[in-house]
């Protein structure tokens, strides 16, 4: 996995509204789909390469897309979430995805702050965080919104 740590990730106390951070990237190989996919969500269209070709809406296999958002996660906390002291996650909203995934293609993360509020009485701060994939060709394959719990400094 290519991945690189931003030059500066912001601690609790400098959240901000509008922070983008770029989260590196991750290739998928045909192998990994399929693998995944016979686990996970064995439809014909993520395992069966001819029938998918064959049969298949987008003409050919593609991953799974609980699969994409792993590999959105996998990045996220490659990236930024293990610089943060993360209590866990509150939800996902506004899950999207835009474009199927192939093999071979790679995808690249981004996330940005949306909005912080502390919750002082509970000692957390929740964080909403819109993000994506987009692979090779710059097109977005995966769009979301993340809500996040991190322990709030003690002071």
């Amino acid at each position: 996995m290519k991945s690189f740590t931003p030059t500066f990730v912001p601690d609790r106390e400098d959240l901000r509204s509008g922070y983008r951070v770029e989260l590196g990237s991750y290739t998928l190989s045909k192998e990994e789909i399929v693998t995944f996919a016979t686990q996970w969500d064995p439809q014909f269209f993520h395992i069966d390469e001819r029938r998918a070709a064959n049969k298949g809406y987008f003409g050919g296999l593609i991953a799974s897309g609980v699969q994409t958002l792993a590999v959105y996660q996998r990045l996220t906390v490659g990236s930024l979430f293990r610089h943060w002291d993360v209590i866990g996650g509150a939800g996902i909203r506004d899950l999207e995805f835009r474009h199927p995934v192939r093999p071979g293609d790679t995808l690249t993360g981004f996330t940005v702050i949306e909005d912080v509020q502390g919750q002082s009485e509970r000692g957390r701060i929740q964080v909403a965080l819109t993000g994506g994939l987009v692979n090779q060709s710059r097109r977005q394959v995966l769009a979301l919104t993340m809500l996040i719990y991190l322990r709030m400094p003690s002071l």
